[in-house]
């Protein structure tokens, strides 16, 4: 790299010479500073942008023209005659400028520095071309400081849909919007793994990344301002609304298979496999030195509607992904990323009726193939010897629909007051196919494939919201308030007779146990379980159609006392047709201690509803662990079989936040430090194993969702900025971390035994939803065609509890991301690099296959996958 640096400066020595450096600061009408905009010289690529406060710094040449240009706003051009050249851009006015939607407060003059809560704004379009992550979850894992997710493997549905989460809290804590609007849930509910268990939540992945201008993400308690599932925070969207432009990526990538990490001394690395095409998991094909190999192909484009500055913005993504295999013990065959192969569509809109009115509408369509491993059978755990010989794994392959579309008009009166009426309407469905697997119970005649049915959630919201900012009013204040009307409706449909039945020796349905007996497995000597191994189908009595409905009313006012000083609060009321009312509040403020420095805080109550998927959920599966198969009903909470344990009917999660924070900027250098705590009373969790032998119910045990455990977490973020622009090139430099200490302050059992109902094994899967702390430091560099990027993320210590009750330790790791890029022509770039370029995994376990997915690893820290090279085509015409 110094080489490159040295060589460079050489060659651009005499054009240095000439240069001078402009600076100054860019604000709007009202006088607030505006970050992001471009500055660019005149007949040239030299450009930078403005940082948070507005502020910039360009070396150009002597007599060049300075061109200033921001969306939705009048572009300058101004002569670079003097040293300090402070512009102030207008509102263009043949185009209807959308309000810019800074998640976190409803005021149009916010911006993320002089906001009153910690807001990461994040260029999508930047991250996507300096890094090799196709995914949303991957892309958020690296960039921001206390959002976690990770692949799973044997997971059932948790390895199609990836769980995240902010702060540590649950996948369903954190409410995720697009353009502003309520985004809907996934209707999977994640049983197995070690992150989520006994959460729903939202698909990122489902939205392409082609699509997305900008993800704002809100670090604070926010159910005040958006109702319930806010109690982490708030993650929104921001679509693409360019015109005239066709841009995308064509992206090939590729997993190194050679595992690392901390094997016994002289052991050689160990060698990923191949399973054989049929996919049962029997024997192993040929050795591989690379797998997982994945294709993505993105294009986005869009282009004007009418003369007033309507736009349609079009997107569509194509993902092919091979499994990945990874060390597994010697007969838990399968263990690895999963294979899938998904088109993404999405599409944003605006036209505008009058002046001051505009028509909107964005929504898209995801589809995806997906074929994970199940954990793996081996030949003493019920199986048909004749038809598996020395075990097999059964695959779940799952279709997944996510549709979603939202629409609205927005206007505003002669008198400043602005309104808003939009509804948005989304669905995720989720079908289940086993494939390689076996109902044992009818022994050799059994299918190898089954539809093993599946679930759906529909979720449609209609919203109002009245706003108006009054400029004289003190140093400025924002009132907003709305209505909000909520439905939701949550189907489980059963799949076919084989995936769920058990049938007796002459093959047929056992209705009557008194009568019919399944055949007996001859090496375990038990009766052979009826269903699909690997997952067991839905039927009739699990299937499922229930809805509610959820009104709401908020107001929200934000009053800039002066200059310096700024409060806010919020109170929302909500009423849910299955639980009741509940009402929150916020309080926020930030105060400008210096022209450079902001102090800021909160505190705030919020609440999370139960989803439908927790209350009416149920299943009978077979669960496999060290010590063999155990039969297993999971009751929904209404069930008498719930009652009956002394499990009350679920209510919603209770919270309090609070934040303090300091953030400054000194020129080329912004800093944000912000600590947090988080108190949750009765939050849903996913209860162990009861004994259930004695109740006639067909199964060994039975579990349960139950307003479990009160929490409460203690965390600090950091984001530290710097950019520079040196005669060698621009350098920029970010550090952003998150230090989180979760602890469990009650166990709410009841006259329950607490190691069966919230043990240690589950209590350790709760306190991992994060490592302890996590760091990423990550550098850039980029001189006229070339550009470059670094990174490192750091994850702490994590600790598990496997099958055998004992700790399963996760040392520190240190991933590295390089990437390089070359600007081809004026239209194309070519990009290689390397996620976690050395290759590192997660600490090795036992060899006695008590991890929860059966392999060497659990899904913690970076993931097991190793290495990813990848090489990506960018084009912009």
């Amino acid at each position: 790299m110094k080489r490159i640096v040295f060589i460079l400066f050489l060659l651009n020595t005499a054009f240095l010479f000439a240069q001078k450096e402009v600076s100054g600061v860019v604000k709007d009408k009202t006088g607030t500073p505006l970050p992001g905009v471009n500055v660019v010289e005149k007949g040239t690529s030299n450009g930078v942008s403005t940082d948070f406060e507005g502020a910039y710094k360009i070396k150009v040449k002597d007599g060049a023209t300075l061109i200033f240009s921001y969306v939705g706003f009048s572009t300058v051009e101004k002569s670079a005659s003097s040293d300090k050249i402070d512009v102030n851009l207008s509102e263009s006015d043949g185009q209807v400028l959308n309000d810019v939607v800074v998640v976190g407060s409803r005021s149009t003059k916010r911006t993320v520095v002089n906001s009153a809560v910690p807001i990461d704004v994040i260029n999508v379009k930047d991250v996507t071309t300096q890094s090799g992550k196709i995914e949303i979850n991957q892309l958020l894992q690296y960039v921001a400081p206390s959002f976690n997710a990770n692949k799973q493997s044997g997971s059932d549905g948790a390895d199609h849909v990836d769980p995240a989460s902010l702060r540590g809290m649950g996948p369903d804590q954190t409410l995720v919007l697009i353009n502003g609007k309520r985004r809907h849930q996934s209707s999977l509910i994640n049983l197995f793994g070690t992150r989520g268990r006994g959460n729903t939540g939202t698909d990122l992945n489902a939205i392409p990344a082609a699509s997305i201008k900008r993800i704002e993400i809100l670090r604070d308690g926010a159910a005040a301002q958006y109702g319930s599932d806010a109690i982490a925070g708030v993650i929104n969207i921001i679509t693409n609304d360019n015109v005239d432009e066709l841009t995308g990526s064509v992206t090939y990538g590729v997993f190194n298979t050679h595992a690392k990490g901390d094997f016994l001394p002289g052991t050689p690395n160990t060698k990923g496999f191949r399973l054989d095409q049929d996919g049962n998991g029997n024997s192993y094909g040929k050795d591989q030195d690379l797998d997982g190999g994945s294709v993505k192909v993105a294009a986005n484009y869009g282009t004007g509607i009418g003369s007033k500055g309507g736009y349609v913005n079009i997107t569509g993504e194509f993902l092919s992904k091979n499994k990945t295999l990874r060390p597994a013990y010697d007969f838990r065959k399968g263990f690895g990323d999963a294979e899938m192969q998904g088109v993404n569509l999405f599409a944003n809109l605006s036209i505008p009726i009058s002046d001051k009115t505009e028509f909107y509408a964005f929504g898209g369509s995801n589809f995806r193939d997906t074929d994970a491993y199940a954990f793996t059978r081996n030949d003493g755990e019920r199986v048909v010897e004749s038809v598996y010989p020395g075990g097999y794994t059964p695959r779940i392959t799952s279709k997944i629909n996510d549709n979603s579309i939202a629409a609205g008009i927005k206007t505003e009166s002669s008198g400043g007051w602005k309104f808003d009426l939009s509804n948005t309407f989304g669905k995720n469905k989720f079908q289940y196919d086993i494939k390689g697997t076996i109902n044992a119970s009818l022994e050799e005649k059994s299918p190898h494939e089954f539809d093993a049915g599946g679930h759906s959630l529909l979720q449609n919201t209609t919203n109002f919201d009245i706003s108006k900012n009054y400029d004289d009013i003190m140093s400025g204040f924002n009132i907003a308030f709305g209505t909000e009307f909520r439905v939701e409706q949550f189907e489980i449909f059963a799949g076919e007779e084989g995936s769920y039945a058990t049938y007796d020796t002459n093959g047929n349905v056992i209705t009557d146990p008194t009568t019919q007996s399944p055949p007996i497995d001859p090496i375990s000597g038990e009766p052979r379980p009826g269903g699909s191994q690997g997952f067991p189908g839905y039927s009739p009595l699990n299937t499922v159609n229930k809805d509610r409905t959820n009104f709401s009313l908020y107001t929200d006012a934000e009053l800039d006392v002066t200059e310096a000083w700024m409060v806010s609060g919020a109170v929302r009321f909500e009423n849910y047709s299955d639980f009741g009312s509940t009402i929150n509040g916020k309080l926020a403020s930030r105060l400008k201690i210096t022209d450079h420095i902001n102090a800021r805080g909160s505190i705030s109550t919020g609440f999370r509803a139960p989803s439908l998927a927790q209350i009416y959920y149920n299943l009978h599966f077979t669960n496999f662990n060290a010590q063999g198969a155990q039969e297993v009903l999971l009751a929904p909470n209404d069930s008498p079989v719930t009652r009956a344990f002394g499990i009350q009917k679920l209510n919603e999660e209770k919270a309090v936040n609070a934040s303090l924070g300091l953030t400054a900027t000194f020129g080329d250098f912004t800093a944000t430090v912000d600590g947090y705590y988080i108190k949750v009373k009765d939050r849903i969790v996913l209860t162990g194993y009861f004994d259930a032998s004695n109740l006639n119910l067909g199964v060994d045990s039975a579990q349960f969702f139950a307003n479990g455990v009160d929490t409460s977490t203690h965390g600090l973020d950091l984001v530290f900025s710097w950019k520079k622009t040196y005669d060698f090139g621009h350098i920029g430099a970010t550090l952003v971390g998150n230090i989180n200490d979760m602890k469990i302050d009650k166990v709410k059992n009841g006259d329950l035994d607490e190691a069966t109902f919230f043990g240690k094994r589950e209590k350790a899967f709760l306190l991992a939803s994060a490592p302890d702390s996590k760091f990423g430091l990550n550098l850039t560099y980029s001189k006229n065609k070339f550009d470059a990027g670094l990174a490192f993320t750091r994850f702490s210590k994590v600790v598990l509890v496997d099958y055998a009750d004992e700790d399963d330790v996760y040392n520190p790791r240190l991933v590295t991301d390089l990437t390089v890029g070359y600007q081809l022509t004026k239209s194309l770039k070519l990009s290689l690099g390397s996620n976690n370029l050395f290759n590192v995994y997660p600490t090795k376990q036992d060899e006695q296959g008590n991890t929860e997915a059966g392999g060497y690893w659990d899904a913690v820290q970076m993931g097991f996958s190793g290495a990813y090279y990848y090489a990506r085509l960018g084009f912009n015409f």
